[in-house]
């Protein structure tokens, strides 16, 4: 069952991550974002880390898709769809592209993931200090990768509801 629900919830997520990216209206790619964070909430829960997983729909589901929300609407795009892309934009797209495309390939081809070494990690619990210490030695890298890549989302939005020069 647990590996069912696992597969349910990654589904998902992946889905609406990729509705996200192929959504042309900013507000619609605020909602895939909101649902892509419930399947991760989903994931979380049935790892059975509750305080994680209550955690991001707090803080992200919550507090950053609705900023993003609010920041659309403030600069007043009405959620219309994007202009046309640059060609930087479309070479900056297939250079993307081409990396997950190199990621996959190499994940196919050396098999799964090495598990790092559960010697020195203590057990994690109930206990705030367990997650505390491993959020800032074992997962520190994951950590500031996502907190980098909302700093781009952040300013993604921000440029792509600007308004062109010339239009009221």
């Amino acid at each position: 069952m647990a590996h069912l629900l696992f597969l349910v919830f990654s589904v998902f997520s992946a889905v609406c991550a990729a509705g996200i990216v192929l959504s042309r209206n900013s507000v619609n790619a605020a909602m895939f974002l909101l649902l892509s964070l419930l399947g991760i909430a989903g994931l979380f829960v049935s790892l059975d880390a509750f305080l994680l997983a209550f955690l991001l729909l707090l803080v992200y589901a919550g507090a950053v898709v609705a900023l993003f929300v609010f920041i659309v609407m403030l600069l007043d795009t009405g959620g219309g769809t994007s202009p046309a892309r640059s060609l930087v934009a479309k070479l900056a797209g297939l250079v993307a592209l081409a990396l997950i495309a190199a990621g996959l390939g190499s994940f196919a081809l050396r098999g799964r993931l090495a598990a790092p070494g559960a010697a020195g990690i203590p057990a994690v619990g109930a206990s705030l200090k367990a997650y505390a210490y491993q959020l800032f030695t074992l997962y520190l890298l994951p950590v500031e990768i996502v907190g980098f890549l909302l700093l781009i989302t952040m300013i993604g939005v921000i440029v792509l509801s600007r308004k062109e020069e010339g239009n009221p």
